[in-house]
């Protein structure tokens, strides 16, 4: 597979998930900004992790640039785009992989740690990808990832605000396929785990991020997301991977039950084993089931 021509921006790509998609889509020829801030887990902070990535690439003999803005920031994410635009006259494809993590039981958070992971996560990957939009349309060409979680799909204790941000990816990711088919823009979600930074700091979490076990090294996830982002990538998918399984999540609904324009509250707990008895479930990818 090649990637020549391809023109790659990656948020957060200065370490982890975001490093390793990085190296691997420059290592098939594409151009890639590496964007990263820089900062700690928690979001606060600058450093330099986007600048050694890059200096990698380039080692190798691959083509890429840094940004350090923040994707939580509107003109920041702008720059983002811009910085692409500027180094290599377009962006063909945009992998939202920027986090942080501020993990508290729901009780004890304070609506500042709601905010902050908000406004990474869900804000700053609307923000990028709004940016990067109207390019991928008027080319008709764009493969963006969104990068979402298990603690959001299935849940996770501690993780209410993470949870929430990385479930709100998949219906973005539901609305902008449909926006983006008639123009060639593919939006797919990734579901990833792997032994990161942010995964280290999971109560109980025996993850070492600088020397990741070999049936967790974040490189195992990469590959997916480069089938995500190649010309032959589905559209509005979820692709989970991790330790080198590579797997697919799905809404699925069951028939239910009619209960008519005149149903009572009465009716529904009647009915409430036929309404929650998912033997019959099937794929769904409308709002309601024939």
């Amino acid at each position: 597979m090649s990637f020549e021509g391809k023109v790659a921006v990656i948020t957060g790509g200065g370490g982890g998930l975001g490093r390793e998609h990085a190296l691997l889509l420059a290592s098939h020829g594409a151009r890639v900004v590496v964007n990263d801030l820089g900062g700690s887990v928690d979001g606060t902070g600058q450093g330099d992790a986007a600048d050694r990535v890059v200096e990698s690439i380039i080692a190798a003999g691959g083509e890429a640039v840094a940004n350090k803005d923040s994707v939580a920031d509107r003109e920041g994410a702008k720059r983002i785009i811009d910085t692409a635009v500027d180094a290599f006259g377009t962006v063909d494809i945009l992998i939202n992989n920027a986090g942080i993590l501020r993990d508290k039981s729901f009780k004890n958070m304070d609506l500042d740690d709601w905010d902050a992971v908000i406004n990474v996560h869900l804000n700053g990957t609307a923000y990028v990808t709004r940016y990067a939009w109207p390019i991928m349309y008027e080319k008709n060409y764009g493969r963006v990832v969104f990068t979402s979680s298990g603690s959001g799909i299935f849940g996770n204790f501690g993780q209410a605000n993470y949870g929430a941000a990385k479930m709100a990816m998949v219906g973005m990711m539901n609305n902008l396929a449909r926006e983006g088919a008639p123009h060639n823009v593919h939006v797919n979600c990734l579901s990833p785990g792997a032994a990161t930074r942010m995964g280290a700091t999971v109560p109980g979490s025996e993850t070492d991020p600088d020397n990741p076990a070999p049936e967790s090294h974040p490189k195992l996830v990469s590959p997916g997301v480069l089938y995500l982002v190649s010309d032959d990538a589905p559209n509005g998918r979820i692709l989970q991977a991790a330790g080198g399984r590579f797997a697919s999540n799905m809404v699925f609904a069951n028939r239910g039950v009619q209960l008519g324009l005149e149903a009572t509250y009465d009716d529904v707990v009647r009915h409430a084993e036929e309404i929650f008895d998912t033997q019959d479930a099937a794929l769904m990818t409308t709002f309601w089931r024939d």
